[in-house]
């Protein structure tokens, strides 16, 4: 596959290659028609799992891997990716066909898994540039959409029983994150700690259960080439069972997000640009899977908000340590401090109103 053929990968950065040839052994032996020369390229970003584009035979496929270095306990867990795009192959959710996970550090170093590569396009800001209003509409009601189909998933009936807790999600993810933040604490940051003292106590009385991805967002699915419908959801690394509207709120997070924090909407008329605002995001979503409302949503957005600084901080400090798989690690990174302090200030004035 030539490079504008295949946009966003570049050559395999330094400190992520491994043993091709082993690779394309391992392939040869576990992927029905792998065959031919292997060649490799890098996707930019992927800023927990590194992915790479792998092209044999006239066909291409997609290979995501656990990171090199020293990582932290129930990270970077490349098997549960495999195992949700697997069960869910079949479903309304647009996933990629799998072929093969190595849980073997033998092979080249590293835990990984294979799957199909979907042409498509893969839409970063958020704001669209270059699509008509129609199309933005389109796209983020698609995005609703696709996200309600996921949380619509019966999970026991496609073999996901097991895939975590169908209870009490926030308060384990609580500490999930408190514990991930912790262990990447490179200074401090006066919010996260105000935070971490105020979400245990507010936590919503009413608990619900489904697939959740845990970092669903327009970055992370495949458009089809030329009309405004995902074709693919990717990076599933966060997923398991837990509140849906947690991973609704964690969607929503650029509603209430300034334009220089993660790429939030700020004070943009997205009415102008076709886009929908939270309000018409969240009638489609419900509309779609079946829900009258959604109580406590604020609760939400501030814990979700939460989650996404203990993510980047994750990914600031292996920026530091020469481990990530970006090198806008850092860049992102240290948008921690200032989404923090975006989601205090929610807090504060939610004590006000």
């Amino acid at each position: 596959m030539s490079d504008q053929a295949a946009p966003g990968t570049i050559p395999v950065r330094e400190n992520h290659r491994f043993d091709e040839a082993a690779l394309a052994r391992h392939l040869a032996a576990h992927v029905e028609g792998f065959s031919g020369a292997l060649t490799v390229r890098q996707f930019q970003g992927g800023q927990s799992n590194p992915t790479f584009l792998l092209s044999a035979g006239g066909k291409d496929y997609v290979m995501r891997k656990k990171p090199p270095g020293q990582l932290l306990p129930s990270a970077h867990a490349v098997d549960r990716e495999y195992k949700v795009i697997t069960a869910l192959r079949g479903t309304g959710v647009p996933v990629p066909r799998t072929y093969c996970l190595s849980v073997d550090d033998g092979v080249i170093g590293q835990w990984f898994y294979v799957m199909e590569y979907i042409p498509g396009r893969i839409l970063t800001d958020t704001l669209l540039p270059g699509e008509t209003k129609a199309s933005r509409r389109a796209i983020y009601d698609d995005l609703a959409r696709v996200l309600a189909e996921l949380h619509k998933v019966d999970y026991a009936a496609v073999g996901l029983g097991d895939f975590g807790k169908p209870t009490d999600y926030i308060r384990r993810q609580f500490q999930r994150w408190a514990k991930q933040y912790e262990a990447s604490k490179t200074d401090d940051i006066p919010e996260m700690d105000r935070l971490m003292a105020w979400i245990p106590d507010r936590v919503p009385p009413r608990d619900e259960s489904a697939v959740v991805h845990g970092d669903y967002r327009l970055g992370n699915v495949i458009m089809h080439p030329s009309e405004p419908r995902i074709v693919a959801v990717l990076d599933w690394e966060l997923a398991t069972l837990g509140h849906p509207l947690s991973d609704l709120a964690y969607n929503c997070m650029n509603y209430h997000l300034g334009q220089q924090n993660f790429r939030g909407f700020g004070n943009i008329d997205l009415a102008a640009l076709g886009i929908p605002s939270e309000s018409e995001y969240l009638a489609t979503y419900c509309r779609h899977v079946g829900r009258a409302d959604i109580p406590d949503w604020e609760f939400y957005i501030v814990f979700s908000l939460f989650r996404i600084v203990a993510i980047l901080q994750g990914v600031y400090k292996r920026g530091l340590q020469g481990n990530a798989s970006d090198a806008t690690a850092i860049e992102r990174g240290k948008e921690a401090v200032a989404i923090a302090r975006e989601t205090w200030a929610i807090v504060e004035r939610r004590k006000k109103s």
